[in-house]
């Protein structure tokens, strides 16, 4: 259960004949792609929920998450510069602890890209009602709610069927926005990436001009209160706001399609996290400056913040950047989620049906289909706050498990190159892991037995089916 792979083997596991994929992305691209995944649905859709626990603190509460993922980030560049293979979190733990370890984080990561994709969903659904309503004047019928579950609670019920008090609708404009994506991203990476650069700049203009615009309009009485429910706010605001900051991994997930990825890969994350960072400061100032801090809960609180000081019109362009900013998320995380499952595949720990690689597209087809059809169904069973919760919880552990492999392998594999060097190890490493550890406290517990949970589940399906099948155990199979 705790064999290791080591980083030659998975580079050869990476060149096996109808296993390669084109190499076509650089830095550029890797930038994009970070910066893609990260702005998105958590600066338009969940700094909301953040803002109403954090107050006009959330701007600190953004700036500690950043801290922490600056940390890991750094973890990251190191392993994957040494190991610049697909998997992410996956593929080191594999490396660096074993079998088992690599499969739990593997198991753990679907929480990270599908599960962070159904939030994602929902918040494009969610700004794409606040678009129609702006714009057209037109609303979804009831079987269409954009969160089926949370609506049961409400009046919703009375023209929705139900059985047994559940709600039987399904989120239409979800599942269309999934399909979208998934076709883009079967037809091929270089093709996914343009598109995802186009929508990158554009979204970074759109939020751009939302700064702009709104610092004309802040009233500074917002800000008193600065930190309503103190110290307490600000952490569990920061453990809220890292879903903001999830994406800059999903940069190592292209590793075997990127050009230099020793160089490319470490510059990808770090430059997306500290545009980011940047970007998520001024905006956050900005929109608990339009609009008290107790009326930002919702799924669009940029919208609501503009339409709050009169900008209806520069609300409706928001509402249609966001979605805009969401496809591109939908996009990157996606394309996270099936390498991940193409690289398990590989390994025999998953059928051997998510490694087969398009012939002529050479994408991993039938794991991006399959992902695609499980995010589009799931957002009409799971509340947004589910989704979010169990992704921030997933990722933070996926997270203190990579920096804790920097650790392990410079004492496993020490004279291995390094093109990139965490700065001050040991210290970043461990700092990033109590970090880490630090923001999954502040989650509620509901979310923690909940994770407990998927890992006991993902444990048995190891030990039922892949410690058998794992081509670690059976080095003759193919």
């Amino acid at each position: 259960m705790f064999r290791r792979k080591t980083v030659v083997e998975c580079e050869a596991d990476a060149e096996r004949p109808g296993q390669e994929l084109r190499r076509t992305l650089g830095a550029f691209d890797l930038t994009m792609l970070g910066v893609g995944a990260i702005v998105g649905a958590g600066i338009f859709s969940s700094v909301g929920d953040t803002g109403a626990v954090a107050g006009p603190a959330l701007a600190v509460s953004y700036l500690l998450t950043a801290v922490a993922c600056g940390f890991a980030a750094l973890c990251y560049a190191e392993i994957a510069a040494m190991v610049p293979i697909a998997g992410s979190a996956y593929t080191y733990s594999y490396v660096a602890f074993g079998e088992v370890v690599a499969w739990i984080i593997g198991w753990d990561l679907i929480i990270e890209y599908a599960i962070g994709n159904i939030y994602v969903a929902q918040s494009w659904a969610d700004h794409f009602r606040s678009f129609l309503r702006g714009a057209f004047g037109v609303d979804f019928p009831d079987w269409m709610a954009t969160d089926v579950q949370t609506a049961a609670s409400a009046a919703f019920t009375a023209h929705t069927p139900t059985i047994g008090g559940y709600v039987v609708a399904f989120n239409l404009p979800a599942a269309l926005i999934t399909v979208f994506i998934t076709i883009v991203l079967v037809l091929g990476v270089r093709e996914s990436a343009r598109l995802n650069s186009a929508m990158v700049v554009l979204k970074l203009l759109l939020l751009t001009a939302f700064i702009a615009i709104g610092s004309f309009f802040v009233k500074p009485a917002n800000w008193v209160p600065f930190a309503p429910n103190g110290f307490h706010g600000i952490w569990a605001g920061a453990s809220l706001a890292f879903f903001s900051y999830i994406g800059f991994d999903a940069v190592s997930t292209a590793a075997e399609e990127t050009t230099n990825p020793q160089r490319n890969v470490p510059r990808g994350m770090i430059a997306s996290l500290i545009i980011c960072t940047v970007l998520y400061i001024v905006t956050a100032v900005v929109t608990t400056g339009l609009v008290p801090w107790n009326q930002l809960a919702g799924g669009d609180p940029l919208v609501h913040a503009l339409r709050n000081v009169g900008l209806n019109s520069a609300a409706l362009v928001i509402a249609l950047g966001a979605m805009i900013a969401m496809t591109a998320v939908l996009l990157v995380f996606q394309l996270g989620q099936t390498r991940i499952f193409m690289v398990m595949a590989r390994d025999g720990l998953l059928p051997r049906m998510f490694s087969r690689i398009h012939p002529r597209f050479r994408t991993p087809y039938l794991s991006t289909i399959l992902t695609g059809a499980g995010v589009a169904i799931l957002p009409s069973f799971m509340t947004q706050s589910q989704a979010l919760h169990l992704t921030n919880i997933g990722t933070l552990f996926a997270f203190a498990l990579v920096s804790g492999g920097v650790i392990a392998l410079r004492f496993i594999d020490p004279d291995r190159p390094r093109p990139f060097r965490v700065p001050l190890y040991p210290v970043t490493p461990i700092l990033a892991i109590v970090t880490c550890l630090w923001l999954i406290w502040g989650l509620p517990s509901s979310n923690h037995w909940r994770f407990a949970v998927w890992l006991v589940l993902g444990l048995i399906i190891y030990l039922l089916y892949g410690r058998k099948r794992s081509r670690m155990g059976n080095p003759g199979s193919p």
